[in-house]
């Protein structure tokens, strides 16, 4: 379906939940619903983006199939979603892995299998299957330039990707909300994202996976989260012991970056395999097939990622060390490579999405008080 297809149709769903109001309570795009009563493209693609699929609304409508009215909430708020994914994401064809596999596969395997290749020519298998052990083993495997330099290109290309996906967004919406945002709307926004907030679903949780309220959903999201956030810190540790404590790596076992690291590697891993086992029961209905296909890509991806990091921290002193060092390079490079064309960029439109929710909350507030 066409984008301002998708649009026209959330439109009529939204309009008709305006009316009923009976889910007022669940997240935040009910109060953001009730604050217009005409709905442009922008409105809907903003709610779509506030919108985290917990699905509560759809389990308590009373117009859900087989009613004549036919809403679904959840899935047509994820179908406009994936189609702002793909229309925002540049070059083209690597926007198309949001709903084409053949391109996401590619990607991935395409990524890997060069890294791969690389390194066999460059270092040669005699290097690559030696045992290697002390301060600088890595390095004597993979040079330290080598990884770094290439590291630094796909994190900024990943990163300009999606921020300029972020500013598609904001201008997209800039004539549905009038986006005044002060600092405590962004602290609002920062509390919802590091709390999960509305993965609560109203209170009880996410109807996950079947209709049934649970906290399963937002715990299991909560470790892919803070596990994330625990590898980011450990890198940045192992950068400060290398660059400015003059220590190569690898480190001890009790040294911070590797407590970081295994902390966050072990709560991705745990996430991961929650998240895909929950999706896999996952009832049907409410879902877009095609977006689950998006959450599985990057939940599948950052688990091998992890996992394989786990590998070559426990397996380091042994000659499987450096296939495995080569191994984790390449779901590395494939992870950012692949992360503005996957569910990780939600993170920057759902922040933003959240960001003016508040700013708008806050205004009807002065409004209210004023009058």
């Amino acid at each position: 379906m066409h984008i301002n297809e998708l649009i026209e149709e959330a439109g009529r769903q939204l309009t008709i939940c305006n009316a009923c109001r009976y889910c007022e309570g669940y997240c935040p795009v009910f109060p953001a619903l009730e604050m217009r009563r005409e709905l442009t493209k922008g409105d809907v693609i903003y709610m779509a983006h506030l919108c985290h699929d917990c699905r509560a609304c759809y389990y308590a409508c009373m117009y859900s199939s087989p009613h004549e009215f036919e809403l679904n909430v959840p899935k047509i708020l994820s179908e406009v979603r994936l189609e702002s994914y793909k229309g925002w994401s540049w070059p083209l064809l690597f926007g198309r892995s949001f709903t084409d596999r053949r391109v996401a596969a590619s990607m991935v395997t395409g990524t890997i299998a060069l890294v791969a290749i690389l390194s066999f020519i460059w270092i040669g298998p005699a290097t690559i299957f030696s045992r290697h052990v002390g301060p600088g083993s890595f390095y004597r495997v993979i040079p330290f330039f080598a990884m770094l330099v290439p590291a630094l290109v796909l994190v900024l290309y990943s990163a300009i990707v999606s921020l300029q996906g972020g500013a598609r967004f904001w201008r997209e919406t800039r004539d549905a909300v009038k986006k005044t945002t002060g600092v405590t709307s962004l602290a609002l926004m920062i509390k919802d994202v590091v709390s999960l907030r509305w993965l609560r679903g109203g209170g009880p949780g996410c109807y996950y996976p079947k209709a049934t309220p649970s906290q399963l959903r937002r715990v299991y999201h909560s470790f892919v989260f803070y596990g994330f956030l625990a590898t980011v810190v450990s890198t940045s540790l192992a950068a400060v012991y290398q660059d400015l404590l003059h220590r190569l790596p690898p480190y001890s076992i009790n040294s911070a970056p590797v407590i970081f690291g295994t902390v966050g590697g072990l709560a991705i891993i745990a996430g991961v395999c929650g998240l895909v086992a929950m999706k896999l029961k996952s009832d049907p209905d409410p879902s877009l097939s095609a977006m689950m296909s998006a959450d599985y890509k990057f939940l599948i991806i950052l688990g091998l990622t992890s996992f394989s990091g786990m590998l070559v921290l426990a397996l380091r002193n042994t000659s499987a060390m450096g296939l495995l060092l080569i191994i984790h390079l390449g779901l590395v490079a494939a992870f950012f490579l692949t992360a503005p064309y996957g569910k990780f960029v939600h993170s920057i439109y759902r922040s933003l999405a959240l960001l003016v929710h508040h700013a708008e909350q806050a205004r009807a507030r002065t409004r209210s008080e004023g009058a």
